[in-house]
């Protein structure tokens, strides 16, 4: 099979529109290297990109993408881990001064994960990956009277706290956490409204940001 179509007509795009805009800023960082102050973990999911949604200039964010946005726990255990490689990479090498889990809704693994769905079967990779998300579950209880779309909402921003939990297992991190050198910061993206809403450290809650302007600009859907 041959390249994409999509792709080569989407690079072409870039090279007539925005290179010529980014082409000096380019040379600049293949010359002197990445310095993004931010990292962001986030899903997988074709429709949460986090350079789109944070209109992100050429190497201004350091992303790392998953599934359901997870961040396993600290496991020196010599296996590979991908997520705590970047981890390490984004906190040691790079020096970030923040870290975001970018959660979102409309999350097809969160759902899978409460439907206990195919393909979570026990010995595939996601189903593995996947059981990450138990202890959020677990904070989160039962379904009881909620909807299924209120309960998804509660067990995908519940899934962005217990990873901020497990940023904190990793000791140099949560030293330099502790010592305020770095942020960390949980947020979820509303992919049918388009809306971003930020973790409030204290309370736990989830708060739209830019809201004055969102009311001005949109009409939303309640999810």
């Amino acid at each position: 099979m041959n390249f994409p179509d999509r792709l080569i007509e989407g690079y072409r795009d870039f090279l007539t529109g925005r290179l010529p805009l980014e082409q000096s800023r380019y040379r600049e960082l293949a010359e002197r290297g990445q310095s993004p102050e931010i990292m962001v973990i986030g899903c997988a999911d074709s429709r949460v990109s986090p350079e789109v949604i944070f209109n992100a200039r050429p190497g201004e964010l350091f992303v790392v993408r998953n599934v359901a946005n997870l961040v396993p726990p600290y496991a020196p255990d010599g296996r590979a881990h991908g997520v705590s490689a970047a981890l390490e990479f984004g906190v040691a090498a790079l020096k970030v001064r923040h870290i975001v889990v970018l959660g979102h809704a409309q999350c097809g693994g969160v759902k899978a994960f409460a439907e206990d769905a195919e393909p979570l079967s026990p010995g595939d990779f996601i189903g593995k990956w996947m059981s990450l998300m138990a202890p959020a579950a677990e904070k989160v209880g039962p379904r009881g009277n909620l909807s299924e779309t209120e309960y998804l909402v509660r067990l995908e921003q519940a899934n962005v706290a217990n990873s901020l939990d497990n940023l904190l297992t990793f000791p140099r991190l949560r030293n330099l956490v502790e010592t305020g050198r770095i942020a960390l910061h949980g947020a979820y993206f509303g992919v049918a409204t388009g809306r971003l809403s930020v973790r409030d450290r204290a309370t736990g809650e989830f708060t739209p940001i830019a809201a004055e302007d969102y009311a001005r600009l949109f009409k939303e859907p309640r999810f």
